[in-house]
């Protein structure tokens, strides 16, 4: 409110100082009267001391209602991503999504100021002086009239110019941000395979795009407002002759016709910022739908009630059909499959065979086309969301670390409250104190940006600290021990064989040797269960299991059967 305030007090000063302009040249040097001439500077000083302080509140108003803007639309925005289903995720690039963030909140936040403070006090500014006009002589000033149409049509021509790139430019913005995270994350990769020249390339594309678009927009500008130039020189123009003819010299002063000129010549700056700043609106509505329309996506679907404190860990699958969108094959295709508590299950299969998926059906990253899942008895879409994730504790592919303390990542979200001593018992578990107790600060050593500053084996073991920490009755491991040598996958398995006794476990796994003692080892192959048993029963049935087992160890001769 202060803002407004500000912008109605500062479009009245100028008024005024335009309208002061003939008693200043009449009085002051025509009519040379004392008390004017004495007051005079005074009454200037103080009107410009009111300006700048309705200048001041104008400025820090809004700016304080832009950063506000800022503020919520960004919370409200990264809020929505924490609660969007998985599915998004593997839509949208990182880079649009970090772009919406940075980027497009702040075209919000400019068309919530900057755009909102050129259409109130340009617009006021513009009322007021062609009042001033109107009082100094309303038969000059109706022919500043003949801008009018000219300058709507100028508006209105480049409005639909604005509405069409200022989307294109959304998008180019996150093309840029998407190109820079891929070249930084994967920076080894591009150094190793000599890809500088293949990035460059990619980067000088979308670059030389946001340019293009970029440029437009300031040729729109500079265009509208060379035209809203020419038009009112042509009022002046106008304005001047006719001021000028004998019969307009006699009635109007020296002063009039300055006050005049000078409300004609403060008003185009005023005219030229009013016919520019659908740039700035255009670009602030195509961000704000972009803004809301993330913030409008309904996130995962969590209309269950069931809770309990700590499930039993019965896992079954019924009939389970998933396919991704854009597949003409499903993913999983009429999956079966059921985890007794406290049982030891293993996914195995080629790539691409449905065994990640299928995990991660469990704690509903994804959902089901057909089919239903049962934990405990109780189908997955029945139980409350953190409830049912609650229960899980999850180790995967892609190991997961946060810009903070080896301490903090162990005791990630609700694990929060952990004492010392049992992050120090999980870690020690995980056979992570290993290198932990060599680093300078132990435990409160930073891990850095995605665990960077850390091997990729000990990324590993602190992740499996964190599950270890969790004490879930399910546990999902999804190659959780790829990276890890020989001695620490030793260390690991006899720690998990430990502690892993009354839990459910989920076991994917590429190498055959980490769970040959799973109690049932399901095979996958395009979707479907093709094989299940334990090991022994596997490699006595010579089926798929077998010849993976052959391809790991060369074992060119059938197994003989388990004795027991």
């Amino acid at each position: 409110m202060a803002g407004v305030f500000g912008m109605v007090f500062d479009a009245a000063v100028a008024a005024v100082f335009t309208a002061m302009i003939r008693p200043m040249l009449d009085d002051l040097f025509i009519s040379r009267n004392a008390v004017a001439i004495f007051w005079m500077p005074f009454i200037i000083v103080g009107l410009f001391i009111v300006r700048g302080a309705a200048t001041y509140l104008a400025d820090y108003g809004l700016a304080r209602i832009g950063r506000d803007v800022v503020e919520t639309l960004r919370g409200e925005v990264f809020s929505r991503y924490l609660v969007l289903p998985a599915p998004h995720f593997d839509r949208e690039a990182s880079g649009q999504m970090i772009s919406r963030l940075t980027y497009t909140v702040e075209q919000v936040a400019q068309a919530s100021t900057n755009a909102v403070k050129v259409v109130i006090l340009d617009s006021l500014t513009v009322i007021g002086l062609l009042g001033v006009m109107l009082y100094q002589s309303a038969a000059l000033t109706l022919m500043l009239f003949v801008m009018a149409p000219l300058i709507a049509a100028v508006a209105w021509i480049v409005g639909r110019r604005y509405r069409r790139i200022s989307g294109k430019i959304q998008h180019s913005v996150g093309s840029v941000t998407g190109i820079v995270d891929e070249a930084v994350s994967g920076q080894r990769e591009v150094k190793v395979y000599l890809g500088q020249a293949a990035e460059r390339a990619r980067f000088a594309e979308v670059n030389e795009r946001n340019r293009s678009l970029n440029l437009k927009i300031a040729s729109t500008n500079a265009l509208s407002t060379s035209i809203v130039q020419i038009v009112a020189a042509c009022a002046l123009a106008l304005v001047i002759f006719f001021a000028t003819r004998p019969a307009m010299l006699q009635t109007m002063s020296p002063g009039t016709f300055m006050s005049l000129i000078t409300a004609m010549l403060m008003m185009l700056p005023s005219l030229k910022r009013l016919t520019t700043v659908q740039a700035m609106m255009q670009r602030g509505v195509a961000a704000a739908e972009d803004l809301f329309r993330v913030i409008d996506t309904p996130g995962e679907s969590d209309s269950g009630h069931f809770q309990v404190a700590r499930c039993r860990g019965e896992i079954e699958l019924r009939e389970v059909t998933l396919r991704y969108p854009g597949q003409t094959s499903p993913e999983l295709d009429g999956i079966n499959l059921h985890c007794p508590p406290g049982t030891v299950t293993a996914l195995v299969g080629r790539s691409g065979s449905g065994k990640s998926t299928l995990a991660s059906l469990v704690p509903r990253f994804y959902e089901p086309d057909s089919g239903s899942i049962l934990l405990d008895g109780v189908p997955l879409a029945a139980w409350r969301l953190d409830s049912l994730r609650g229960q899980i504790a999850w180790v995967g592919q892609q190991i997961v670390l946060f810009n903070d303390t080896i301490a903090r990542n162990i005791a990630y979200g609700a694990l929060g409250g952990a004492s010392r001593a049992a992050i120090e018992e999980a870690a020690q578990a995980a056979n992570a104190m290993e290198f932990i107790s060599r680093l300078p600060e132990g435990l409160d050593s930073p891990a850095g940006e995605g665990g960077a500053l850390l091997s990729g084996g000990q990324r590993q073991r602190i992740a499996i600290a964190r599950a270890l920490l969790k004490n879930a009755p399910l546990l999902i491991l999804d190659e959780a021990t790829s990276a890890l040598d020989t001695e620490s996958e030793r260390l690991i398995q006899d720690a998990l064989k430990r502690l892993l006794r009354d839990r459910t476990v989920l076991v994917i796994a590429h190498r055959l040797s980490t769970i040959e003692h799973a109690d049932q080892i399901v095979v996958l192959d395009g979707g479907r269960i093709v094989e299940r048993g334990t090991h022994h029963e596997l490699l006595a049935r010579d089926g798929h299991y077998a010849a993976l087992h052959r391809v790991q160890f060369g074992d060119d001769e059938k197994p003989a059967a388990d004795p027991t």
